[in-house]
């Protein structure tokens, strides 16, 4: 066993043991063993486990952004102090002063990669798992947790005609079902990822955010990803397809919650909830900490107002009667 597969072992054992989990749990219920539809549901069951799980990470994720989004005119001012400096001390200090600052606040920018990072780990091992299937079958012994007649019921099991072990590249050009069934997934999940990212760049960044730099990076990556995505899904099992079009849409559906009801500072989505609940007289809620904000609900209410073209006639304190 190489160095990988050392690493991987644990991943893999932990991915056969949910999925034998949910196999034997809908089996119970009355789901036939060798259908391939009972082995589709436990690898959704997997997804769903898994995903559950990553909702704390995801929500430091969340506070973690809003704390960037906060810290961009800091930053901006970091960056003016520094401009032009290119000597080494200089590098080195407006290093220093950034990470104390990520410090100090509690955020960092690698924050929103997290999730993805714990996440690769369990899908390479689901691709071990399912790539090793048919090798598994005629060697005549179990994967992880899968026992030697699990693995010849996966591997004999199908949904539409398409075996789950079966990849288009690896001998799935010959099966027209997988073939239409790996393109339509392939197109699934790569619109997916696609719908996601360009809903946060649409309706989740502020103005700032969206001048920057950075900008320019995330717009390429928001076509080179499901690029990518799309190339590297021929080489993927059907079960893979499965897996990774289902946690593409949860992803989707958890983005949409956020961007209602948790969104950026400064961003359209945000300025959008501060008006829906100023119009129905509910209080603005802080960004970071989901308390109600009183300094943010004059400014909800003004917006409101100046909105619908109305004007705030100013009051004199203390005025005298005559």
């Amino acid at each position: 066993m190489d160095f990988f597969e050392t690493i991987m072992f644990p991943f893999k054992w932990l991915v056969s043991v949910i999925m034998v989990g949910f196999h034997e749990g809908l089996s119970a219920i009355g789901l036939p063993e060798a259908s391939g539809w009972t082995w589709t549901l436990s690898i959704i069951g997997l997804v769903l486990v898994i995903r559950a799980a990553l909702i704390p990470v995801f929500v430091k994720q969340i506070k973690a952004q809003r704390g960037m989004q906060l810290l961009q005119p800091d930053l901006k001012k970091l960056q003016d102090k520094y401009k032009g400096k290119t000597d080494q001390l200089s590098r080195q200090a407006m290093a220093q002063e950034q990470m104390a600052m990520y410090k100090k606040h509690g955020t960092n920018p690698f924050s929103a990669c997290l999730p993805m990072l714990i996440q690769m780990p369990f899908f390479f091992a689901l691709f071990q798992v399912l790539s090793g299937i048919s090798s598994a079958k005629t060697q005549g012994k179990g994967i992880g947790a899968m026992s030697q007649e699990q693995v010849v019921q996966f591997d004999e099991s199908s949904i539409f005609g398409a075996p789950l072990s079966a990849a288009l590249l690896h001998g799935g050009a010959t099966n027209v079902a997988v073939v239409v069934l790996s393109i339509l997934m392939i197109l699934a999940m790569t619109a997916s990822q696609f719908i996601t990212q360009k809903q946060i760049m649409a309706k989740n960044m502020s103005e700032e955010a969206m001048a920057s730099p950075f900008m320019r990076q995330q717009k390429m990556m928001l076509y080179i990803l499901p690029l990518v995505f799309g190339v590297g899904g021929i080489n993927f099992p059907i079960g893979v397809l499965i897996y990774w079009t289902t946690t593409n849409l949860w992803t989707m559906g958890q983005q949409f919650f956020v961007i209602r009801r948790m969104p950026t500072p400064g961003s359209p989505a945000a300025k959008a909830l501060a008006e829906r609940r100023a119009a129905k007289g509910l209080p603005t809620l802080s960004i970071l900490t989901g308390k109600k904000d009183e300094a943010a609900d004059a400014a909800a209410a003004a917006a409101v107002i100046e909105a619908k073209g109305q004007r705030i006639q100013p009051q004199r304190k203390n005025r005298k009667k005559k």
